[in-house]
């Protein structure tokens, strides 16, 4: 179904950034399609066309080397982007669109903000900073058992959940009854929940996390590899730590650190510049602990406050999260540290080997005479 983009401004907590209203085409009304493709084709001619690497539409068009040409990073295009948007897009004149206080006019978006402004003036409401998990999804669970709360296949838990499980809550309306969880696709470590009684936010890690050490963040993409690939090979855990040594395999690839660039496919690499672009994006939008929060959410919301990993530290990241959990499993499989065997000739030295055994001896077996 052909839809019609429009691009327009929008406030953020860091400045006039550039947003996209997606807006469904009417059914059975194929004449919309010309007013998407004639945006497209406005921003193809006032900006592609106009970027160093642009390959265009015919090789004809192409440079040299277009590859090498584009070089922008995230933030350099988003920063182009913004700021095209607001120098170019918006000064476009409106033409019979313009406003019916002044039809013969010539304005754009950026004069009618500025009237808008002018007319009813400007207040700038700076919002709270919970006001990052309530716009996050929701998911809603009808009750909080022993193992937690089941999240899209993952099991989170936390010592604020102890008052409220096997307890239904006081919620009504639509979902009546139902506990509220958000999360954050883009780093599924952790979900988070409202005290009903306090009304703080308070993480929940995911249980499949190590005691100690940290796992490199994963998104929506990755979990549900991990539950595809659980379950192709059969294995019903019955906690979501044995699923760690699983989605290790699947972050490392089983591939030295030193070759991560090189052996691994284009998917592979894609999948993960995003999952380190997005844990970036989550760990700049999530709000820092206040000295009001309980330690219990400090701690956890310690999991979360890290710098973004890049290339090198992912990888070695993920080796050493390899050995912890390696370490882990042996240590809870011989939880005693066995007897060192003896040294080589240590039974020598017990006894002389040059005194003659007695005749009782000889007829008594080996065992026996041990």
């Amino acid at each position: 179904m052909a839809v019609f983009t429009e691009i327009t401004p929008s406030w953020k907590r860091r400045g006039c950034s550039a947003a996209t209203n997606i807006l469904p085409a009417r059914v059975l009304r194929p004449q919309d399609k010309a007013a998407c493709e004639r945006a497209f084709g406005v921003i193809r001619q006032r900006l592609f066309e106009l970027l160093t690497g642009y390959t265009g539409v015919d090789v004809a068009d192409r440079g040299a080397d277009p590859a090498a040409d584009a070089t922008l990073t995230v933030e350099e295009a988003e920063h182009l982007i913004g700021t095209w948007v607001v120098q170019v897009w918006q000064q476009r004149a409106l033409g019979e669109y313009a406003p019916a206080w002044d039809p013969g006019g010539t304005h754009s978006p950026n004069t009618l903000f500025a009237a808008s402004f002018a007319q009813a003036g400007f207040a700038m409401e700076i919002p709270s900073p919970e006001l990052f998990y309530e716009l996050l999804p929701v998911r809603y669970t009808s009750r909080i058992t022993r193992r937690g709360v089941k999240i899209r296949g993952l099991w989170y838990d936390g010592d604020v959940l102890e008052d409220y499980r096997g307890t239904a809550s006081t919620r009504g309306g639509r979902h009546k009854g139902q506990w509220v969880i958000r999360r954050d696709p883009r780093d599924c470590r952790q979900v988070f929940f409202q005290d009903p009684v306090t009304h703080a936010w308070h993480a929940l890690d995911w249980t499949g996390l190590p005691p100690s050490g940290q796992v490199p963040a994963f998104g929506d993409a990755r979990a549900r590899d991990l539950l595809k690939k659980a379950a192709a090979s059969g294995l019903k855990p019955r906690s979501d730590a044995e699923l760690l040594p699983v989605l290790l395999e699947l972050i490392g690839s089983k591939i030295p650190v030193s070759q991560w660039p090189t052996r691994m496919t284009k998917s592979q690499r894609t999948g993960h510049a995003r999952e380190v672009a997005q844990a970036g994006a989550a760990q700049a939008d999530r709000p820092a602990s206040r000295g009001s929060e309980t330690p219990e959410a400090s701690m956890t919301a310690g999991l979360a406050n890290v710098t973004p990993l890049r290339w090198p530290q992912r990888a070695q990241q993920t080796i050493e999260s390899v050995d912890a959990e390696r370490r882990r499993r042996r240590e809870m499989a011989v939880p005693v540290t066995p007897k060192p065997p003896p040294l080589l000739g240590a039974s020598f030295r017990e006894r002389n080997v040059f005194v003659l055994p007695d005749d009782d001896e000889e007829d008594r077996g080996p065992a026996e005479r041990g």
